[in-house]
C-alpha cells in the first residue's frame, strides 16, 4: 500500500492498534542464525540446522542485539499514547524452524517434515531452543511497552492435524504458559494461515484470541470456538480491490457473524501489495460507524442488533 506522502498509516487511518512492520525472522541472529534477504528468494539462511553439531552453534538469545526493536516500540508507544494499542509479534517455533531447516521459504516443507521421522530428537531440541528464545523475546517486547502479542504460526497449517498437535502445539502452549506467568495481563493472539481445521486445537493452547484467516466462515468459526474466547479477523484482503459498497457489505457480514462481544475486526491476512489507499480508508470509516444496540440485551432471548 502506498501511503500518502509524509503520512504514516497511524496518522492516515487512526486504527485501534498499530504494529511496526518487520519480519518474524528478526530475532534469529540474536541466537546464532544469521540470514540475508534476497529480492527474489526472500529470506536465505546459509547455516542450516541439520545435525547435532549444527545445533551447537545456537546460543541463548542476546536481547542487546534487538535493542533497536525495543527502542522502536517505546517510540511508537509514546507517539500513539492512549489512542491505540501497540502490538508486538513473534513467529511460532514450528514456523521459525521451517526456515532454519529448509534454508528459506518453501512450497513443500519436505525437509523439515521428513525430519519429524528421520531426526525427531534433533527437531525437538531445535524447537525447545526456539521456544525459550521466543518466550524471552516476547517478554522483552512487553518490557518495551507493547499492549498485546500476536504469535504467528504461519506455516502450521501445512501440517496434518496430528502432526501439528505433536510438533507445534506443545511449544506454543509452553510459550503461552511462560508469558502468562511472567506477564499475566498481556493478551496473546494466535494466528495460523489455513487454520480452518485447527480452530479447536488452537484454543487448547491457552491464548486469549484466535485469529481466523479469510477462508474460515466467521459464523462457523465463532460457533466452533464458543463465546468464552475472542476472535480476530477475517475480511478477505482481496475485498479491498472490490467496489466500496461490496467492502461495506462484507465488513457488516463479518461483524454480525462474530457477534457483539470478543471480536477484533481485521483482515484475514495482511494488506496485499497494490491495495488502494481509498479502500483501506473506507475499511476504517465503515468499521468505526458500526455499533451494537445494547438495549436489545434486555430481552433474554434476543441478541444485540448491529446498527449501520
Amino acid at each position: 500500500m502506498d501511503d500518502a506522502p509524509g503520512r504514516k498509516p497511524w496518522e492516515a487511518f487512526r486504527p485501534d492498534g498499530v504494529i511496526i512492520f518487520s519480519d518474524i525472522l528478526t530475532p534469529l541472529p540474536a541466537f546464532g542464525v544469521p540470514f540475508d534477504i534476497e529480492e527474489v528468494r526472500g529470506p536465505v539462511i546459509q547455516s542450516l540446522i541439520c545435525s547435532e553439531d549444527c545445533l551447537k552453534a545456537l546460543h541463548p538469545i542476546d536481547l542487546e542485539k534487538l535493542h533497536s526493536v525495543g527502542e522502536s516500540l517505546k517510540i511508537l508507544r509514546q507517539e500513539v499514547g492512549d489512542h491505540a494499542a501497540v502490538l508486538g509479534f513473534v513467529g511460532a517455533p514450528w514456523t521459525i524452524a521451517t526456515y532454519i531447516v529448509e534454508g528459506g521459504t518453501t512450497r513443500t516443507y519436505t525437509t523439515v517434515k521428513s525430519m519429524c521421522h528421520t531426526a525427531p530428537n534433533l527437531l525437538r531440541d531445535l524447537l525447545c531452543h526456539l521456544t525459550k528464545a521466543i518466550s524471552e523475546y516476547i517478554i522483552y517486547q512487553v518490557e518495551s511497552r507493547v499492549h498485546c502479542i500476536q504469535i504467528f504460526d504461519s506455516w502450521g497449517g501445512q501440517l496434518p492435524l496430528d502432526m501439528w498437535e505433536q510438533w507445534s502445539k506443545p511449544y506454543i502452549t509452553e510459550i503461552v504458559s511462560i508469558v502468562q506467568n511472567k506477564c499475566p495481563k498481556i493478551p496473546l493472539v494466535l494466528y495460523i494461515n489455513g487454520n480452518g481445521g485447527l480452530l479447536e486445537r488452537m484454543k487448547g493452547t491457552g491464548v486469549d484470541v484466535i485469529g481466523l484467516d479469510w477462508t474460515v466462515d466467521m459464523a462457523d468459526g465463532r460457533k466452533r470456538l464458543g463465546n468464552d474466547i475472542s476472535v480476530q479477523g477475517n475480511v478477505d484482503p482481496a475485498y479491498l480491490f472490490s467496489p466500496l459498497p461490496a467492502v461495506t457489505e462484507e465488513i457488516q457480514r463479518v461483524v454480525k457473524c462474530a457477534g457483539p462481544r470478543g471480536h477484533i475486526l481485521n483482515l484475514g491476512h495482511g494488506v496485499l501489495v497494490g491495495t488502494p489507499e481509498e479502500a483501506v480508508a473506507h475499511f476504517f470509516e465503515v468499521t468505526k460507524s458500526l455499533k451494537y444496540d445494547s438495549s436489545s440485551q434486555n430481552h433474554a432471548m434476543e441478541e444485540p442488533k448491529l446498527l449501520v
